[in-house]
């Protein structure tokens, strides 16, 4: 019985400590952002230096779309027609972004968002960390950058 109740506290105290994402904190989502590192089920991590591909967020509300970009060396970034609309779903058991193309459906689980990084769990369980992106003008060409 003893046993019982201290696996109750522990599971209650683990379950208080997990992040409450709030539709507030949706918008930080927006913008340019690249992987900073992937952590698998496992334990491995693998680390990304420098990215080309960057994954750019445009939310209003829980409707939006993440279109691949690539990073110029001006600073800007050069974009295609091909994104993916997102949703934002809010459930007792935590906050998703639901992806719809022609071809397919996912979801993964928002585990954090801040100004600066956020972490998506996908359904293998691999976490994906980003970090906010910045654009860099390597041709210094005295232009600045947006």
């Amino acid at each position: 019985m003893k046993n019982t109740f201290v696996i109750l506290v522990l599971s209650l105290l683990f379950v208080s400590c997990k992040e409450q994402i709030k539709p507030a904190d949706i918008v930080k989502l927006n913008g340019y952002w690249e992987i900073e590192k992937v952590v698998f089920e496992e334990g491995e991590v693998k680390d990304y230096g420098m990215n080309e591909n960057f994954d750019f967020f445009q939310i209003k509300g829980t409707k939006g779309t993440r279109t691949k970009v690539m990073a110029q060396l001006d600073g800007t970034f050069l974009t295609t027609n091909t994104f993916e609309n997102v949703s934002v779903r809010f459930t007792d058991k935590g906050t998703f972004l639901d992806y719809k193309t022609d071809y397919a459906k996912w979801s993964e689980e928002l585990i954090s968002v801040s100004d600066k990084e956020f972490v998506v769990k996908n359904e293998q369980q691999k976490e994906y960390h980003y970090k906010k992106a910045a654009p860099l003008n390597i041709l210094k060409d005295g232009k600045e950058t947006k």
